[in-house]
């Protein structure tokens, strides 16, 4: 649980340090690119023993690229559905991710869950619909033809899901000694890809890497990385019922009271219900 609660503050923190940087004037992939190669480096740090880098498992290579293709497909994604969606409805699919990491520890794995989890589960999906807000927001596509991009939608979530449900394929058919390798993969594998967009970016609009943005990445790096490690650690210790929905719910919560607290962001009474809906589905899943 302590590695669940670490992992939950870790998420949180990356959230809110992209929040702040949100406005930046620079190539949009700047402060993502200068996040992986950060993490590239503390995973570089981190390895035990950094002469395996090139010798690693079938399973760990495979895992490592899976997983960091499926991280910048998530963006990419994201932001195409964004366009085509609105920001509201985005949000509440990317979350809505956990239910393929659900599904596949449950089907693939074996990991039944209580009749009083699946509630709890339940009561998280219907939680990040209300918090999400009341999902008016629309694009300029969507306000114009009148019609969701339910493709687009369904991609994000598959995406998403798909990125964090790797750690939890990883921890049941990958090898704990190399854990720190498992992540290096991943990294290095959406650094590159990362680099790719950062270069067609720079082509299309002249827009450039600026020294803020890799300050930025930075930042965003350390707990990014060791959202993923902990993660990874949770999952080996607790069942994914637990550990998927606390995780995203948790880390919603801690942020939302950073926003209030600090940029004193105002919540509905929708929102409201949603984070006691929350909180009760957290009891749920725990008992």
């Amino acid at each position: 649980m302590t590695y669940l609660i670490l992992a939950t503050c870790s998420s949180a923190v990356m959230a809110i340090v992209l929040r702040i940087f949100q406005n930046s004037k620079g190539n949009r992939y700047g402060i993502i690119l200068g996040n992986y190669l950060f993490c590239i480096l503390i995973s570089w740090i981190s390895l035990p023993d950094r002469s395996l880098v090139l010798d690693g498992s079938p399973v760990t290579i495979l895992c490592g690229i899976l997983g960091g293709a499926l991280f910048v497909a998530g963006l990419v994604t994201m932001q195409t559905s964004t366009r085509l969606n609105g920001a509201t409805l985005t949000t509440v699919f990317s979350r809505m991710g956990l239910v393929i990491s659900l599904a596949v520890s449950i089907f693939v794995f074996g990991e039944i869950p209580s009749s009083v989890q699946i509630a709890g589960v339940i009561l998280v999906l219907m939680a990040l619909v209300m918090i999400n807000g009341p999902g008016d927001e629309k694009s300029e596509d969507t306000a114009r033809t009148g019609k969701v991009h339910t493709g687009a939608l369904l991609l994000t979530m598959l995406a998403g899901g798909g990125g964090s449900t790797m750690s939890k394929i990883f921890e049941q058919v990958g090898s704990r000694s190399q854990d720190e390798l498992f992540f290096f993969y991943i990294f290095c594998t959406a650094a590159v890809l990362t680099a790719c967009l950062f270069v067609l970016e720079w082509k299309r609009t002249g827009k450039t890497l600026l020294w803020s943005e890799m300050a930025a990445g930075i930042a965003v790096g350390i707990p990014n990385y060791y959202s993923s490690f902990l993660l990874l650690l949770a999952l080996v210790a607790l069942p994914a019922i637990i550990v998927y929905p606390i995780n995203s719910t948790g880390s919603i919560l801690i942020v939302m009271a950073v926003d209030a607290l600090i940029f004193h962001q105002k919540y509905t009474k929708r929102q409201w219900l949603g984070i006691l809906m929350v909180l009760a589905a957290m009891i749920l899943l725990n008992i």
